[in-house]
């Protein structure tokens, strides 16, 4: 796919793609949509060995009855970190507490090397690092599509493709008897985009996306925006008429807890010999250090301080 044009960013000149820094075929981790939803805990309770109580029950009881919702992320991850990770927890909370969502998985899409940005590391050692940092994760996933991709592909397209596996997905749980009700949790969840507030800014630079690009993302799946910094998310939406019409469709979550860790503050670190322990997963870190990721010639020598 050839870039839609060439642009000026931050005095560089890039090709006028979406950035995927800030974040815009299903495994065998694939969430059942009949099953216990990662947000009711009934399933967490019964591993533990504790027997449900009935306020356990009326809890999923009323997730069943909720609009089931899969959130995507699409970025770098260059390498995946921390605030990625809290990005999934913070818009999970906030699509429950309107009482109407029930997030039944979160997917993380690594960009494929065809990208071109600056020192993007293979798409190889960003999709493994995002599965060892989604050990601990019993609801989100990395999903390795959009890496194998020979050239770049548009967010929407992204969203396209795991709209149509959430369909096949969820023509095989239902089975082929038209006879049968479908029932709420049986029923196609919706396909969200998660990002940053930044993402809704980028909208805002002139041919990096394509306005019915845009329209489809918010029209056809809604965005889940998660507020950062000195961003105001809310006077980006009304500086933009697609985002404005359809506004009802876009979430806005706020970080209660000041989360400023950045992907690229990371590799500017690793590549200094400087630590960076405790903004991202110990099995990253480990991760970057056996394959010497990020490491500068220059500072091999403070390899040992990035732990």
């Amino acid at each position: 796919m050839k870039p839609e044009a060439t642009i000026i960013q931050n005095g560089t000149q890039t090709q006028g793609r979406e950035d995927k820094d800030v974040l815009g075929g299903p495994d065998s981790r694939q969430t059942a949509l009949g099953a216990d939803s990662p947000g009711c805990g009934c399933g967490a309770q019964r591993r533990a060995g504790r027997v449900a109580t009935a306020v356990d029950v009326d809890v999923c009881d009323s997730m069943k009855n909720r609009i089931p919702v899969v959130l995507l992320a699409c970025g770098s991850f260059n390498p995946i970190t921390n605030m990625h990770l809290r990005l999934f927890e913070v818009a999970r909370d906030h699509l429950h507490q309107t009482g109407m969502y029930q997030v039944m998985e979160g997917i993380v899409s690594p960009v494929s090397d065809s990208y071109g940005k600056k020192d993007l590391v293979a798409s190889h050692h960003r999709v493994a690092m995002a599965r060892l940092a989604l050990q601990t994760s019993d609801w989100i996933r990395v999903d390795p599509w959009e890496s194998e991709q020979a050239q770049w592909t548009e967010t929407v397209k992204v969203l396209r493709h795991h709209h149509r596996q959430l369909l096949k997905s969820s023509a095989l749980t239902e089975g082929p008897d038209p006879s049968k009700t479908p029932s709420a949790s049986a029923a196609v969840p919706e396909l969200k985009l998660l990002c940053g507030a930044d993402v809704l800014k980028t909208f805002q630079t002139p041919n990096l996306w394509k306005d019915e690009h845009i329209q489809e993302i918010v029209e056809k799946f809604g965005l889940v925006c998660v507020s950062r910094g000195a961003h105001d998310p809310k006077g980006y939406i009304l500086d933009s008429p697609i985002l404005r019409q359809f506004q009802h469709n876009i979430h806005l979550a706020r970080e209660p807890i000041q989360n400023e860790i950045s992907a690229t503050y990371i590799r500017k670190a690793l590549g200094q010999g400087l630590s960076v322990k405790y903004l991202l997963p110990d099995t990253v870190i480990t991760y970057i250090r056996d394959h010497s990721l990020y490491v500068s010639d220059s500072s091999r020598k403070g390899k040992e301080n990035i732990s």
